[in-house]
């Protein structure tokens, strides 16, 4: 039976650790628990309709929540893998008055300790194999602690280059150049180099899935209500006479469906083009009004 309760908490302690290698370093970041927690925390922000400044705090409270969930299910597991052998496999300092409080309690205590490496001393492991998983357990706090910062340090420099595109599809929506500006070699350097950062951005949406729950604020500076344009632009590129200029406007258009292919796959499941992906995904950060076409007239 101690065996038993032992091996549920290395369970948990393997769920945990699963769930923190599929959010920050598998390939496709798919992490379960947190992506769950993350979807309940942006889903109940929008159907409260909560403020904007409230709802641009729910990315960061997502991750300080998936983070505390970590923690907690780590401390958890190992207390339980202590528990069915406390006191009896575990030596006390003289003077100590641990061996004598609750088995559980001295259990989650010796786990908060060992998980924050600060090695007090006062309840040390006896049995062999119970030396071997106590550091085991350091090293995973050590871990968590570097993947959080890490983390962090990953996740505002993908912000940063989506409010750059955003930023930049609407300063070239306010001057919405028609076809015949962009009919020329500059027109398709601008126009690849969009290309470039939506793929970027396309990227950043799939190692970041976070960021999606990232609210970006003001219009300009949101993807959600400028990223339409960007079809407007590939469009007039696709129409104009010059050939590099037709290929550039194929590749942004290539550009935005791969990225509304992404958003849609992950985050929206609206299954139509990527002009209803756009609008779903507007909608779903506060831009309801918010249109390929908007504020842009024909030409």
């Amino acid at each position: 039976m101690r065996a038993l309760v032992s091996l549920i908490g290395a369970a948990l302690v393997m769920i945990t650790l699963r769930d923190l290698f599929h959010t920050l370093w598998h390939p496709t970041r798919h992490g379960g628990l947190s992506r769950l927690v993350m979807t309940a925390l942006w889903r109940t922000a929008r159907r409260l309709r909560t403020p904007g400044r409230v709802v641009g705090l729910v990315g960061p409270l997502a991750m300080v929540t998936v983070v505390g969930m970590w923690a907690f299910t780590v401390v958890l597991g190992w207390a339980v893998v202590y528990w069915p052998h406390m006191p009896g496999s575990f030596t006390f300092s003289p003077g100590s008055e641990a061996a004598r409080e609750p088995a559980l309690l001295d259990s989650v205590y010796l786990s908060l300790v060992t998980v924050a490496t600060l090695g007090l001393g006062d309840i040390a492991p006896a049995e062999s194999w119970l030396r071997l998983v106590s550091p085991l357990e350091a090293l995973v706090g050590f871990v968590l602690l570097t993947a959080t910062v890490s983390w962090v340090l990953e996740i505002y420099p993908a912000l940063t280059r989506r409010r750059v595109l955003a930023v930049r599809l609407a300063l070239l929506r306010d001057a919405d150049p028609p076809t015949r500006q962009l009919d020329c070699t500059a027109g398709a350097m601008l126009l690849e180099s969009l290309a470039t950062e939506v793929a970027r951005v396309r990227i950043d949406f799939t190692q970041y899935a976070e960021a999606y729950y990232f609210h970006d604020g003001e219009d300009h500076s949101s993807l959600a209500a400028t990223v339409g344009y960007a079809t407007v632009l590939a469009q007039r590129g696709r129409a104009a006479r010059r050939l590099e200029v037709r290929l550039a406007g194929s590749l942004l258009a290539g550009a935005l469906t791969d990225l509304a292919a992404v958003l849609d796959q992950r985050f929206l499941h609206t299954g139509g083009p990527s002009t209803a992906v756009f609008a779903a995904y507007a909608a779903d950060h506060g831009r309801d009004g918010a249109s390929p076409s908007a504020g842009v007239s024909s030409r």
